[in-house]
């Protein structure tokens, strides 16, 4: 889970329900100061991809709830998709790409190298399978990961 502030968390709480009712995942939220102004916004991501509709019904949905229960106003509301190359940071992702396929830079060695890409062929909780490009099954704990993105082709 993302370390976030207690404004952050209090709108990813008010939000994540609303989130899941639309089949929409809530990724992450954030409430920053950048200048002069205080920003909210919420990183929202589902199964085969965001368009700009999502983000604007999710956004006209939860934007009247947020200023009813969030005790702090901020300048500018944003929701926004997490990225193409955003890491990915907890269980929920890998279910989420299940089926795509992601580059893994680990801590230490496995196998003889600290770099595996593969399919996502299954997850849970404590580890990641992927199937590599020869057809082999490798199971990697999360905890030795170091960073984990999905594969983009240009």
């Amino acid at each position: 889970m993302a370390k976030r502030s207690k404004i952050a968390q209090a709108a990813f709480d008010i939000a994540e329900p609303v989130a899941r009712e639309m089949g929409l995942d809530l990724v992450d939220a954030e409430y920053k100061k950048e200048g002069q102004s205080l920003f909210l916004r919420l990183f929202i991501d589902k199964k085969g991809g965001l368009g700009i509709d999502d983000c604007e019904n999710f956004s006209r949905t939860i934007d009247p709830i947020l200023d009813e229960k969030l005790s702090h106003d901020a300048d500018y509301f944003e929701v926004s998709s997490p990225g193409l190359t955003r890491p990915l940071s907890d269980p929920a992702d890998y279910r989420r790409y299940e089926g795509e396929v992601l580059d893994v830079s680990l801590f230490r060695e496995q196998n003889g190298t600290k770099n595996v890409t593969g399919i996502i062929f299954g997850s849970d909780e404590e580890k990641v399978i992927l199937q590599t490009e020869d057809g082999e099954k490798q199971e990697i704990l999360y905890k030795d990961i170091s960073k984990a993105v999905r594969h983009i082709d240009f």
